[in-house]
């Protein structure tokens, strides 16, 4: 519950804004959570390029630099061209691992290809607030004529590949068809080449870009440095969204098992929840929270967090915490921030180890330790 509020008025030299202090208490400790700025179009991705700067990909195109100390605001210029139609538009955005050398910054988007979408990977340099020498990197097999499930997230090892997702684009059969990147996930190198042990290298009729597939709409996807992990959450249905851990190669099932329900019938989706040679989730909502983002955290503000999970909840408002014991079996879920009644669209962890998430309402907020810890 939240114990008080806290209103002061700052005044920056972009903008005039209320700055909101909130103060809440979890099953752990007690929580800052501090509103840094409002009113931005649906900031889907979220990335640090400096200790206080975050890039902030929005689904309408738009691209800013907000610095969470000043709160002031830079728009991004030479931003590309997208097609934004339904849940398609420009989605998520990583700074290189090696960003303070090459200035790279990695995009999924959708891109539009004789009138139908496709979630497309490319990069390009930040060079003094503009983006030059974009490229795509994949333009994946993906269309179909829906505006649904594009993914998509974007996430690194540490042995110089990118992952990214892409969902089954609304239709069902894609995600067991390996000749479609649709209801995948894809392992690159950094320059867009593929893998050679990628697990279907030289396969007939099967596309060497994926890494694994049988997924349903995956916004969420981390490599965990630590463990040596990914992890992916995907929307299942009517129910039946699922956390899972992503191994090279494997089914996860969508749409021949699900958790889920029809949305226009009571009956289960698929043939089971259960078939030989296909994964099982490590985790299952019913009923769904809509998740759209997932991270390990493993910063340094919040230690009792270290480990767990955290993923934004769409429909349910709330952010999702899970820790799972050392045999990836769930012992706690906590759901956090139901108060502020918001789509928590991201959540990323800052080089201080504070937490950022950003809303489909526009918001981005801080979540610190408080001072009364």
């Amino acid at each position: 519950m939240f114990k008080y509020f806290i209103f002061i008025l700052f005044i920056s030299p972009v903008l005039l804004f209320s700055q909101i202090v909130l103060k809440f208490s979890s099953e752990d400790m007690d929580i800052q959570v501090e509103k840094l700025i409002s009113n931005l179009d649906i900031p889907w991705g979220m990335t640090f390029i400096s200790e206080n700067e975050i890039l902030i990909s929005q689904k309408s195109g738009k691209i800013l630099v907000l610095n969470i100390e000043t709160k002031e605001l830079e728009n991004i210029t030479n931003t590309p061209n997208i097609l934004y139609d339904g849940q398609g538009g420009l989605l998520d955005v990583q700074s290189s691992p090696s960003f303070r050398n090459d200035s790279l910054l990695y995009f999924t988007y959708v891109k539009e290809i004789k009138g139908e979408g496709v979630t497309t990977l490319a990069k390009a340099k930040l060079e003094k607030n503009s983006l030059i020498d974009w490229e795509d990197l994949l333009v994946s097999k993906s269309a179909t004529k829906t505006s649904r499930h594009f993914g998509s997230r974007i996430t690194f090892d540490e042995d110089g590949h990118i992952f990214f997702s892409i969902g089954d684009r609304g239709i069902r059969k894609n995600a067991q068809d390996l000749s479609t990147h649709a209801g995948s996930i894809i392992k690159l190198n950094l320059d867009g080449t593929i893998p050679k042990d990628n697990p279907f290298v030289n396969k007939k009729r099967k596309l060497a870009e994926i890494y694994s597939y049988g997924h349903r709409n995956p916004q969420g996807l981390f490599y965990d440095m630590k463990t040596k992990k990914l992890w992916s959450i995907e929307h299942g249905p009517r129910g039946g969204d699922e956390i899972n851990q992503i191994e090279k190669g494997l089914n996860y099932g969508w749409p021949t098992i699900s958790h889920g329900k029809e949305y226009w019938s009571p009956f289960n989706v698929g043939e089971s929840t259960y078939k030989e040679g296909m994964q099982q989730p490590k985790k299952v909502y019913i009923p769904s929270i809509a998740p759209s983002s997932l991270i390990v955290y493993r910063g340094n503000s919040f230690p009792k967090w270290k480990g767990n999970i955290f993923s934004g909840a769409l429909k349910l408002r709330h952010l999702n915490r899970v820790v799972f014991n050392n045999n990836g079996k769930e012992i706690k879920e906590e759901r956090l921030l139901e108060e502020l009644g918001e789509r928590i669209r991201n959540v990323i962890q800052s080089p201080k180890g504070n937490l950022i998430i950003s809303t489909d309402s526009g918001n981005i907020y801080k979540l610190s330790p408080s001072d009364t810890n």
